[in-house]
């Protein structure tokens, strides 16, 4: 899937940035996270499987997905959400020190 493709997606995004702070998670779980409903947020995590972004275990019926920590393109993803969490909080840091 084209970078294009995931970063586009609010959906997925919202689904990548759940899993790489929680870990792992069933459908349910990161639906409810996302704000998004059921079968697409089951959609979306099946783009991102096919990408090879997120897997999944089951235990019976129950799906687990977690990010692949494996992928090198999924550790480049985490890298910039990690980044722009940190530029994000450095950037309100000095805006409040400017703001007094």
């Amino acid at each position: 899937m084209p970078i294009e493709d995931v970063l586009s997606s609010r959906g997925r995004v919202k689904i990548l940035r759940i899993l790489v702070e929680i870990g792992e998670l069933n459908i349910s779980g990161i639906a409810r996270r996302a704000g998004l409903n059921y079968a697409t947020t089951n959609e979306h995590l099946l783009a991102l499987e096919n990408s090879g972004l997120v897997r999944h275990k089951r235990f019976g019926r129950i799906r687990i997905y977690r990010f692949n920590e494996e992928n090198p393109r999924a550790g480049m993803i985490k890298k910039l959400m990690e980044s722009w969490e940190q530029t994000n909080k450095s950037e309100m840091g000095s805006h409040e020190i400017t703001n007094r």
